[in-house]
């Protein structure tokens, strides 16, 4: 079926986009992989390309587009070259929006600039050692300074992805400890300064997949965080984390169904070469019947990311609907790519195949953004059970 969600200007962005991973990723990619990054001048090119400065309005140097769609042709050009563009996504997917929405004029004016360059490289830290989903569990703490001009910072954070290259990261914290009516309380986010004294990155951590993205874990003794780095109210950084979530799903969403129907590609090129008995692998009708499922099932979440899309747009995603496009399109991704690595046979198993890298890859989308047994949570909630 023909897609309807993308118009003249997605399509053309599209296929800037994938000129540029021809020639600026795909010959280098396996350096990336072999090094665990990207590196960071790859983000300077992004930036020269306009791609941080999508969304970020015009006087701050960007195009000020509102649509998440553009995110959304990257992700699916990315997954059908089968690479990334690092650490990124959490650059312009995650940590953006916490800019535009809370930052103060001033703040606008210091950041903006530099993050549709590439030049300040945002990442954002909230998970704790020890705590996982459970962000109102968090220890790292920000304590004003008795003259008020800075708050002093101190803990850890773990599964920070940009983490390495990062120029600053936004920070949860507890400005004020929980109360016994709510645990969520005393949260505040600092927009913090990378090059701070008592600031440290850790290990570069050693993940399944995703190896092109620096993932790194993190730890702050007594960094001076000036209060003009404050982002939004002290106190109200919980709630702001909730704003964001739909967005965040959703661009998980776009991208589990990306690799899926990347995955259906590979393997199609993979039968119709691979010959075994004195055939393809394509002439044989299990092969035939296996992914036309897979095309059928990807088909379904196509639609569910177009409507999902849609409605972003529209500013009428909710939580509960970011929910079940983020939980349906990444069991649908992770049966489909197993399958497809399944037709490739032992090479399938092997990293210089895409499908190897994919199946990998993949596999997380069912714990970050929420895991699958979370996203049923909220479903079932807002169902009134």
């Amino acid at each position: 079926m023909r897609r309807t969600v993308y118009n003249e200007d997605h399509e053309a962005f599209r296929e800037t986009i994938r000129a540029f991973i021809e020639a600026e990723v795909v010959p280098v990619y396996d350096q990336w992989l072999e090094a665990g990054q990207a590196p960071r001048d790859f983000y300077y090119k992004l930036g020269e390309l306009g791609v941080f400065g999508i969304e970020v309005p015009e006087e701050y140097g960007g195009a000020g587009e509102e649509s998440f769609k553009f995110h959304a042709v990257i992700s699916e050009e990315c997954a059908r070259a089968g690479v990334s563009f690092g650490g990124s996504g959490v650059h312009t997917g995650l940590c953006l929006p916490y800019v535009m929405a809370y930052a103060t004029d001033e703040q606008k004016k210091r950041w903006l600039p530099g993050f549709a360059s590439g030049e300040i490289m945002f990442a954002i830290a909230m998970t704790e050692p020890g705590t996982g989903s459970d962000l109102a569990g968090m220890k790292t703490s920000a304590k004003l300074s008795a003259d008020g001009t800075h708050y002093v910072l101190n803990g850890a954070k773990t599964f920070i992805t940009g983490g390495v290259h990062a120029d600053r990261v936004i920070v949860c914290a507890r400005t004020a400890p929980p109360s016994p009516e709510d645990r969520r309380a005393g949260i505040s986010l600092f927009v913090v300064d990378t090059k701070s004294e008592g600031y440290t990155v850790g290990r570069k951590l050693d993940k399944l997949g995703l190896k092109t993205s620096d993932t790194a874990e993190l730890a702050f003794a007594d960094v001076k965080v000036p209060v003009e780095d404050l982002l939004g109210e002290e106190g109200k950084g919980f709630s702001y984390l909730g704003q964001n979530l739909p967005q965040e799903r959703l661009g998980i969403a776009v991208g589990a169904y990306a690799q899926a129907a990347a995955a259906i590609r590979f393997a199609q090129l993979y039968v119709q070469d691979r010959t075994v008995f004195g055939q393809t692998v394509a002439s044989f009708q299990n092969t035939k019947f296996e992914l036309a499922a897979c095309k059928a099932e990807v088909d379904a979440a196509e639609a569910v990311v177009d409507r999902a899309l849609e409605a972003h747009d529209l500013g009428e995603l909710n939580a509960a609907d970011a929910a079940s496009a983020k939980l349906f399109c990444t069991e649908v991704a992770a049966r489909v790519i197993d399958r497809c690595l399944q037709l490739h046979g032992g090479y399938g198993y092997m990293n210089e195949y895409p499908i190897a890298r994919l199946y990998a890859d993949n596999r997380v989308n069912r714990i970050y953004g929420g895991t699958s047994e979370v996203m049923k949570s909220i479903i079932a909630k807002s169902m009134g059970l």
